[in-house]
């Protein structure tokens, strides 16, 4: 029977061995999920697949962490068939650890671009798909700011803009795949630099969510934000006025769009090391790449698709900039790499 656990990191541990049982007991016609992808509307997806093909999902919901944490935990005895992430970052590091197993698929490789997906180093397939994409876009105050003085990210640390700057936590994934992307492009001294620069801009020390820096543009506490354009899509479409009110105060900039391009950050999914049910898991992938699923990341959770020729007709992300923008095409390995340097980094110029 289909069923969703909830867990903590700690209970994670706890319950390696106790949990689920039931889940690795799974038939031919089920699948087990382990899913960071906390949102309402991906219920939809489930459902779909389920209908599409009479495969029953038996789900986990986690964050990343406390899902890495899980399979660590169980080992061989793992039941996850899918882990879905939410994180460039996150992915890197779940690859690294030999928590996935290579899938070849015409289906994925076809719809999937190369740098959203994670190839093996034999040749053997990738060990993960990119399913969709955000961009770490800027908001500003359109009243106090000038869009030219935030239009890339290296002008979030000038000092122009001293004491405007709120942002959420350096440590924080999204940052930290952000910054390992400016690590590659700037080079680790400069990326330092523009660190401290961003230290010495803040209006306040880092603080709450994405959504916390959007109200804190449009409250007059920040001047500038740093968020993901998830987030300020459901302002927009949100059915209340002062969700909408909001997102009326601030302005969107896709940084860099005459060098590199915007920051994309990705959420994706492998089939597990230990997977029991690997045909079951490689169609549910192929499934999430289809236009039907993909219109649903881009229409139903405000995230940009990844596969081609998907029309967004999403209003809000149309609004800001839709599909019409540049954006980077960094490999996600680059950007993982990179992050013990940024760890120590955000340490040495005191990000908190």
């Amino acid at each position: 029977m289909s069923f969703t656990m909830r867990f903590t990191v700690i209970a994670a541990a706890i319950g390696a061995t106790l949990g689920f049982c039931g889940l690795a007991q799974a038939q031919s016609n089920e699948l087990n999920l382990y899913s960071a992808r906390h949102y309402p509307t991906d219920e939809a997806l489930y459902s779909g697949f389920t209908q599409a093909t009479g495969i029953k999902i038996n789900r986990v919901d986690a964050d990343d962490a406390g899902i890495l944490a899980r399979l660590k935990a169980e080992g061989t005895a793992s039941p996850a068939d899918v882990i879905l992430l939410v994180d460039a970052a996150r992915l890197w590091r779940a690859d690294v650890d030999g928590l996935f197993q290579p899938v070849r698929s015409k289906v994925l490789e076809d719809a999937v671009p190369a740098h959203l997906r994670s190839k093996v180093a034999d040749g053997g397939g990738f060990s993960w798909y990119g399913l969709s994409t955000r961009a770490r876009i800027v908001v500003y105050d359109k009243v106090k700011v000038n869009k030219t003085d935030v239009d890339t990210y290296e002008k979030l640390a000038d000092p122009q803009n001293k004491g405007k700057l709120c942002i959420r936590s350096g440590s924080h994934p999204y940052n930290l795949s952000l910054f390992g992307a400016m690590t590659e492009h700037l080079g680790a001294e400069k990326a330092q630099a523009w660190l401290q620069g961003l230290v010495a801009n803040m209006a306040r020390p880092p603080k709450g969510g994405d959504t916390d820096q959007i109200k804190g543009v449009a409250s007059g506490e920040c001047g500038i934000a740093v968020t993901n354009s998830y987030y300020m899509a459901r302002l927009m479409r949100s059915t209340n006025p002062a969700d909408r009110a909001i997102a009326e105060k601030v302005g969107v900039v896709f940084p860099n769009q005459s060098s590199w391009g915007t920051h994309m950050n990705v959420a994706g999914g492998a089939v597990a090391r230990h997977a029991k049910n690997r045909d079951n898991a490689v169609k549910f992938l192929e499934y999430l790449v289809s236009p039907a699923a993909q219109n649903h990341f881009a229409n139903g959770n405000n995230e940009w698709p990844v596969a081609k020729g998907v029309k967004l007709d999403n209003p809000a992300l149309r609004a800001m900039g839709g599909a019409d923008f540049k954006s980077e095409l960094l490999p996600i390995s680059v950007v993982g790499m990179n992050q013990v340097k940024v760890q120590q980094m955000l340490d040495r110029v005191d990000f908190k």
